[in-house]
This record gives structure tokens, C-alpha cells and sequence, in this order.
């Protein structure tokens, strides 16, 4: 192979390019002509080529965008990272980074763990403009339907106790869901309706195919019906009864079992936890879950003290080209509705352990949750060939590569999987919608982690072409999930 080929002006790379449109690494293009750029695009090649050589030029581009990075072995506290390891990880903090000095980001947290040790934590940007508060590794995000997976180990724990099945009627401890009618057209009248044909079950919930929706998973008078009813979850000050039979009061949108359809199931997986153990929900999950995996920032409020540490979402305002704060208030105390589809707040490091214990088969540091049959079934697809041939929240093919199982998508598929990820067979996790997103990956022993605040529609805007618009934020992380995959090679 011919180096000079190899760094032909004509070769693209994205991270570079990204990089290159910030303003402090663009003066310096500017100042030494094409050097950086030539250097840049010389060092992602000979970085893989001869990777004990070539680090400096990597390197010397992540201090000027201003990284903060590391690496730690956690028994000894030492760095662990290859050379090779941080040419690539390196390369990958660029990618956010770019899209933080163009205003598009306030900031990030991004983790990697790999062969029991944590190879590289980044941190990025401000937690809080107006404060020019900075970013740090113990940040807290509202890591949305990243609450999901955790939700539904709770729920998979009580399976274990024999407390619950996966064929369980939830209407034996949810009376609230009994008897319900289901809409004949899913965006049709709300008041034309037939009887569901079976009873939700469990797993109904696990897997969304109970019948709910999201207010941005349908359309029709079935959505504004569920915004009047139920308004946002969030910050609703309903208790779990009264959310229920609020809930309970409208149709499902189709027949239990019959299709994926993302939904509140989670939230009611949630109370269905509180009601079967005899407790709150959330005091279920601090005694059997977040205090054994030592998850001690995860919860579904910020107290006081922590507040200062609370990342602030934003959203870019194309009008004026600058990020706007999103008012929506954390809770100083916990909510009555703790809801296990989208309402807790967690940190890199909170969040690593659970995902580890999930990667080792329900076992962390002597604290076994799950048995690794349980596990096992929870990476497992169980959606049908038909079912994942639906478009999921606007992306044509998203399910093409991936699987769902008990509350975790896992991908079938690498390479009908590349446009939207990067990952092996067998590599499992579920996003937030506030740019939080997560992976472990069995094959690689390796689990990212990547934290951001950005409120964006949650559904795309469709494309001439049919396809979904991919916005800028969702492309960096894509495209970070893959250098961090490259410096694995």
C-alpha cells in the first residue's frame, strides 16, 4: 500500500473534516495552510498502520479542541489504554467535540470499557452555559428511555422470585388495564372500538406490543386523547392509581401482541413492579437493584445537594443559530408516578455498573441480580420477521440489522446494522431521547457509554427520498460508536 495513496486529498474522513470546522482548530488550519489537515489525515492512516510511531499529531488536536481524557485500570488506578487505543479514542473525542465548538452541543461525557477496564473517559464542554458551569465525569443526565433496561430487570427479577411470568395477566394486580377495548383502526374514531382479544400479558410490556403508545409513536385522535389523559409523564404530579386509571380509560391502538409499537409499556411495567412486590416502585429498585450495583447517583429526582452536578438539556435554535435551555424542571424530591419508561437521572459511571452486571450475565462484584438463563432470554429477539419490517419512530430499515428482546434491542445483523451503528452480533442496549445512548457488546467484552443533553424531534422529518433526515447530533454518535470500534482493531 502506498502512504501517499492512502492520504491522497481525495480521501474522506469524517472525523477529521468535523474537526476541522471548529473554530480553534480551523485557525490553525488557516495559519499553517493544508499542514493540519495533511498531518491529521497522515496520522489516521500511519495511527493504524505503525500505531506505536504516530500518536503525536492526534494527540496534539485533541488538546487544542480542548479534551479532557482519560484512562483508568479501576483496581490500580493507572492508565490502561494502548498506543493504539488512544490514537483511535483520540480520534473519536473529535467527533463531539466538533459539533460543541459549532454551537450545536453543549457537551458530553463519553466512556469506553473493554476487557475489564475502563480504556478512556472524555469529558466535553458545559453541563450549563449561562453558568459556565464545566462538564464533568460525574455529571448527571436524564438518561430518559435508558430507564427502560433497568425497568425491566426489575420486572425480570420478580420473574425469578416466581412472583410473576412472562404470561402473566397484568389485570390480576393492574385492575385498571381489565376489559380493555381496542381502537378497529389505530388512527380512527376513538369511539370505534372492539374488544381486545386476549388479556396484556408481561411480556406484552417487556416487548411493546401491549396496545399503548407514545403522543410520537401514532397518529390520529388516539393522541391527543392520550396527551389529555395523561399529559407528561415527566412532570406529572399523578400517583400511580390515578395515572393508571387514566391510562385504562383509552383504547388500545391495536391487539395485544399484534405489533411493536414504542409506548408508555414501561411505565406501567413500573407500577406493575411497585404493585407485585408490595411496595413503591422506586423503593423495589433501591433495594434489590441500584444499592446492591452501588448506583448511587440513579434515581428518579436530584436532591439538592447533587443539583449543581444536573446537566441542563438544550436544543439548537436554527433561527438564531444558538442553543436555548429546555425548560423542563427536575423533581427535588421523588414523584409519586416514578416512571420506569423515561424518568431517571444517572451518571457514566452509575450507568457502566449496570450495564456490566448485564454483559457478565447478571452478575456484578459478587452482587448476582439475574441468573444467566434470565439474561440470556432478555438479548434474545422476539420480535417477529413482520413486526421488525415496520419503520420504527420514522427510520425506514432501523430494525433490519436489530432485534428486541425483554427491553433491550440487541444487533442480528452487522451489516444491515452499519447506517445506523456500529457494533457485533449479539451487542445489546437501548438510547435515550436526549441524545443518551449506550452499548455492550459480548463479542468485544466492550461497553460505550455516551451521554449527552439535546432535545431534538423524536421522530425525523422524512426526506425527499422517503428516507429520515439524520441530524447532526444522532450522526456524531453514530459516527463516534464507530472510531471507537476502528481503535478496537
Amino acid at each position: 500500500m502506498r502512504i501517499s495513496a492512502a492520504i491522497s486529498s481525495s480521501v474522506h474522513f469524517p472525523a477529521i473534516d468535523l474537526a476541522l470546522q471548529t473554530p480553534e482548530i480551523g485557525r490553525l488550519s488557516k495559519s499553517f495552510g493544508s499542514a493540519i489537515t495533511w498531518c491529521a489525515k497522515m496520522n489516521l492512516v500511519l495511527g493504524t498502520l505503525f500505531p506505536s510511531k504516530w500518536i503525536a499529531i492526534t494527540e496534539f488536536v485533541t488538546k487544542v479542541a480542548g479534551c479532557r481524557r482519560g484512562a483508568w485500570r479501576e483496581d490500580e488506578g493507572r492508565s490502561v489504554a494502548s498506543e493504539f487505543d488512544t490514537v483511535g479514542l483520540a480520534r473519536a473525542s473529535l467527533i463531539p467535540e466538533a459539533l460543541i465548538q459549532q454551537g450545536i452541543l453543549s457537551g458530553a461525557v463519553t466512556l469506553v470499557w473493554k476487557d475489564g477496564d475502563i480504556r478512556d473517559v472524555t469529558v466535553l464542554g458545559e453541563r450549563n452555559i449561562e453558568r459556565r458551569d464545566p462538564m464533568t465525569r460525574d455529571t448527571l443526565f436524564r438518561v430518559a428511555s435508558m430507564s427502560k433496561p433497568i425497568t425491566s430487570v426489575a420486572a425480570m427479577m420478580l420473574v425469578e422470585d416466581g412472583l410473576l411470568a412472562l404470561d402473566s395477566p397484568i389485570a390480576r394486580w393492574l385492575p385498571e388495564l381489565a376489559d380493555l377495548r381496542v381502537l378497529r383502526n389505530g388512527d380512527g374514531p376513538l369511539d370505534d372500538t372492539v374488544p381486545a382479544q386476549r388479556d396484556l400479558m408481561v411480556e406484552d410490556l417487556l416487548t411493546h406490543r401491549a396496545g399503548f403508545i407514545y403522543g410520537f409513536s401514532a397518529s390520529g385522535p388516539i393522541v391527543g386523547a392520550y396527551e389529555d389523559a395523561l399529559g407528561n409523564i415527566l412532570e406529572t404530579l399523578a400517583t400511580p392509581d390515578e395515572w393508571l386509571t387514566a391510562l385504562g380509560s383509552l383504547p388500545l391502538a391495536f391487539q395485544p401482541g399484534e405489533q411493536f409499537r414504542y409506548s408508555y409499556a414501561t411505565d406501567v411495567l413500573g407500577c406493575l413492579v411497585g404493585r407485585v412486590a408490595g411496595m413503591s416502585f422506586r423503593d423495589f429498585l433501591r433495594e434489590r437493584l441500584l444499592d446492591p450495583m452501588g448506583m448511587v447517583d440513579t434515581d428518579f429526582y436530584v436532591p439538592a445537594e447533587k443539583l449543581g452536578r444536573l446537566a441542563t438539556i438544550y436544543r439548537h435554535d436554527k433561527t438564531i443559530g444558538e442553543l436555548a435551555p429546555v425548560p423542563i424542571k427536575a423533581p427535588a424530591a421523588a414523584p409519586a408516578l416514578c416512571g420506569g419508561g423515561g424518568g431517571m437521572f444517572s451518571t457514566a459511571d452509575d450507568y457502566l455498573r449496570f450495564a456490566r452486571m448485564l454483559l457478565n450475565d447478571g452478575e456484578l462484584a459478587g452482587q448476582r441480580l439475574l441468573q444467566p438463563e434470565t439474561v440470556a432470554l432478555m438479548r434474545g429477539n422476539r420480535l417477529s420477521d413482520e413486526q421488525r419490517r415496520v419503520d420504527f419512530l420514522g427510520r425506514p430499515g432501523f430494525w433490519s440489522g436489530q432485534g428486541f428482546g425483554l427491553g433491550l434491542s440487541m444487533i442480528t445483523d452487522v451489516q444491515a446494522h452499519a447506517a445506523h451503528g456500529a457494533g457485533s452480533v449479539g451487542a445489546f442496549g437501548w438510547p435515550g431521547a436526549f441524545g443518551t445512548w449506550w452499548q455492550a457488546d459480548p463479542q468485544e467484552n466492550a461497553i460505550l457509554i455516551y451521554l449527552v443533553q439535546n432535545s431534538e424531534p423524536v421522530v425525523p422529518p422524512a426526506q425527499e427520498d422517503g428516507g429520515a433526515a439524520v441530524s447532526p447530533v444522532r450522526a456524531a454518535m453514530q459516527e463516534w460508536q464507530r472510531a471507537i470500534y476502528a481503535s478496537f482493531r
